[in-house]
C-alpha cells in the first residue's frame, strides 16, 4: 500500500497532525480508500541515512568470532582479507542480514564501500548487488567499490575497480593514500581518473592523523579543482580535522567548503575526530555511518541510526536540544544531501520515506532510542516495532 493517511503525528515533533501519503509521496490529500495508520502522537522524521558501512564484511549471523588481530591498521586489513576465505563468509547473504537489520532501525538508504582486490576480486560487489536486488522497495542501497588493500600496491586493482564501475558501482572509493599505498599521487590520480572517465563521484577513506592527513587532504583538494568536481567529493573519517593545532585545521576546512567537499563521520571513541559543529559553521555538509558492523575489526554495531547520533552528540559534547538535533540532522538529511537522494524529506511531494519516533522532543528520540513503531519505504511499511517485515537468511 502506498496510498496512506497517518492520524496523530507530529512531523519533526512539531505539533500533532494528518499526513497524507499518495502514490508513495506525502501529499495534500490521500486518494479515497487510503489505509488510515494511527501514529499515536509520535515524531515522524525521514528515514534514516546509513552513509558509510561495509555491508560486504558483517559477520551478523555467524558464530562468535574470536579477534586476535595486531594493533595496526593494515594488520586488520590483511587477516580480513585471509579470514573472510577461512569463514565461508558470503558477501550476498551477510549483505542481507545487516541491510535488514538496518530497516528495522529505520534505515531507508544505504551507502555500502564494497571490497575490491586481486584476492576475492569483484565477489564482494557481485554479492551486494544481488541484496540490492533482492531488497528493492525496502531500502535502497548505493555501492562504493572501495580498495581495501590499497590500489598501486597491488597491480591489477585500478583495472578491477574499473570493472565495477562498468558493472553499476555508483561511487569511486579511496583509501589512505601515503599510509596504505604509500604513494599518495598515482593513487588519487587513479580514483580521480576513473571517475572522470565513468562520470562519478568520489569518497575516500582517510584515516591519516595530522600533517600526514593534512597533506593528503590538500592532494585531494588539488584533483577537486583539477577535475572540476565541486560536490562530487567526500572524505569519510577525516581524522586529521580532529589534531589540536585548531589554526591549521581552520584553513584547510575552509578550502574544503570552497570546493564543497564533504564529510562523514563515525564518531569513534578513540582517535581524533571533525567538530561538527565547526563543520556546519564552516559550511560542510557532514553525514554519519556505523562503518563496521560486528566484523573481524570489532565485534561492536548494530546499525542503529539513532544510537549514531548519539555518538556523534558524545563525541562531539552536544547537550543542547539544538545541537543535538544536529546529530540527528548529520544521520538523516546531512547524508541524503552527500548521496544526492531525490526527494528527500516528509514535505508534500517527497517520498514518503519516513520513520516513527518516541519522544516528547527530537532530542529525547536520540536520548531514548527506543524501538521504531513504524518505518515506511515509498508508502510501504517496511518494519513494525523494530523488525523488518522480511526475516534475514
Amino acid at each position: 500500500m502506498t496510498d496512506l493517511i497517518l492520524r496523530h503525528v507530529r512531523p519533526m515533533g512539531a505539533a500533532v497532525t494528518d499526513l497524507a501519503v499518495a502514490g508513495g509521496r506525502f501529499a495534500e490529500t490521500a486518494p479515497a480508500g487510503a489505509e488510515v495508520i494511527d501514529c499515536g502522537g509520535r515524531i515522524l522524521i525521514p528515514g534514516l541515512v546509513e552513509a558509510h558501512t561495509h555491508l560486504d564484511k558483517s559477520l551478523l549471523g555467524l558464530p562468535w568470532y574470536r579477534n586476535e588481530v595486531g594493533p595496526r591498521l593494515i594488520d586488520k586489513i590483511t587477516n580480513e582479507r585471509e579470514v573472510k576465505v577461512s569463514l565461508g563468509l558470503h558477501p550476498q547473504v551477510q549483505s542481507e542480514r545487516q541491510a535488514i537489520q538496518s530497516v528495522g532501525y529505520g534505515t531507508t538508504h544505504i551507502r555500502s564501500h564494497v571490497d575490491v582486490d586481486t584476492h576475492h576480486g569483484l565477489a564482494g560487489v557481485e554479492g551486494v548487488m544481488a541484496t540490492r536486488e533482492k531488497l528493492a522497495g525496502l531500502v535502497e542501497i548505493e555501492i562504493v567499490a572501495f580498495p581495501q588493500s590499497g590500489m598501486i600496491t597491488r597491480p591489477g586493482t585500478v583495472e578491477l575497480m574499473d570493472a565495477a564501475l562498468e558493472m553499476g558501482v555508483e561511487v569511486v572509493g579511496g583509501l589512505d593514500p601515503c599510509g596504505i599505498d604509500r604513494d599518495p599521487r598515482a593513487h588519487l590520480d587513479a580514483i580521480f581518473g576513473l571517475a572522470e572517465k565513468h562520470g562519478k563521484p568520489v569518497d575516500i577513506h582517510l584515516h591519516e592523523q595530522g600533517a600526514l592527513g593534512w597533506f593528503s587532504m590538500e592532494e585531494i583538494l588539488t584533483r577537486t579543482r583539477a577535475h572540476g568536481m565541486q560536490g562530487k567529493v567526500t572524505v569519510s573519517h577525516a581524522f586529521c580535522l580532529g589534531a589540536p593545532e585548531r589554526a591549521q585545521v581552520t584553513a584547510l576546512q575552509e578550502q574544503m567548503a570552497e570546493e564543497r567537499i564533504h564529510v562523514v563521520t563515525t564518531a569513534p571513541a578513540a582517535t581524533t575526530v571533525p567538530a561538527v559543529k565547526e563543520l556546519r559553521a564552516a559550511g560542510i555538509l557532514t553525514g554519519s555511518g556505523s562503518d563496521g558492523i560486528r566484523d573481524t575489526w570489532g565485534p561492536y554495531g548494530n546499525g542503529d541510526m539513532l544510537e549514531r547520533a548519539m555518538f556523534i552528540g558524545l563525541r562531539n559534547n552536544l547537550r543542547r536540544d539544538d545541537e543535538v538535533e544536529l546529530a540527528l540532522h548529520i544521520c538523516t538529511q546531512g547524508g541524503a544531501e552527500i548521496m544526492e537522494i531525490e526527494g528527500y524529506g516528509i514535505a508534500p511531494g517527497c517520498l514518503a520515506d519516513a520513520v516513527l519516533v518516541e519522544g516528547e522532543t527530537l532530542a529525547e528520540a536520540v536520548a531514548s532510542r527506543a524501538p521504531r513503531k513504524l518505518v515506511l519505504k515509498g508508502g510501504r511499511v517496511t518494519a513494525r516495532d523494530g523488525l523488518c517485515v522480511v526475516a534475514a537468511p
